[in-house]
């Protein structure tokens, strides 16, 4: 009996001591996969200002739906926008930004000011951006990038 009660001790204790350790494993890989999307959009940020739309073609989905001042489009007419630099995003700079992680789909929001020429004239703009990543065959896809024009400056 006394041997019994002391095993149950020992398996309660050892119980007790794996569940946070496993709490920190999932708590390490979702930081890991924040910090991957956090990658993966400044990434995009800069392949946006090379014009760069052949790896741009790879990120975004075939689905990807685009939301800007002028309107909403799909993956065809943003990467032929982007390459005729009809919008050239010259820089995007971040001051804030966020992931969550819902099953197979990250969502970031960027406080962003953008440095970019539409339509030939130089113009910058404070935005909140909603990038949705969705996760296929282990990598990542941008299904919407949208921009929220923002009535505050950086500072605030």
């Amino acid at each position: 009996m006394k041997a019994s009660i002391i095993r149950l001790f020992l398996f309660v204790m050892i119980s007790q001591m794996s569940f946070p350790q496993q709490e920190d494993i999932n708590t390490s890989a979702t930081k890991n996969v924040e910090q991957e999307i956090i990658n993966l959009s400044k990434n995009k940020w800069q392949w946006m200002a090379d014009k760069n739309v052949d790896t741009l073609n790879i990120l975004f989905d075939e689905k990807a739906v685009f939301v800007h001042m002028g309107g909403s489009w799909g993956k065809e007419q943003e990467l032929g926008i982007i390459k005729s630099g009809g919008i050239w995003y010259k820089n995007a700079e971040v001051h804030e930004v966020s992931v969550n992680i819902i099953d197979n789909t990250a969502i970031l929001l960027n406080r962003i000011t953008l440095l970019a020429v539409v339509g030939g004239n130089e113009v910058t703009n404070p935005f909140m951006v909603t990038e949705v990543y969705v996760k296929e065959n282990n990598n990542w896809k941008l299904g919407s990038l949208s921009f929220t024009k923002l009535l505050t400056t950086a500072d605030h």
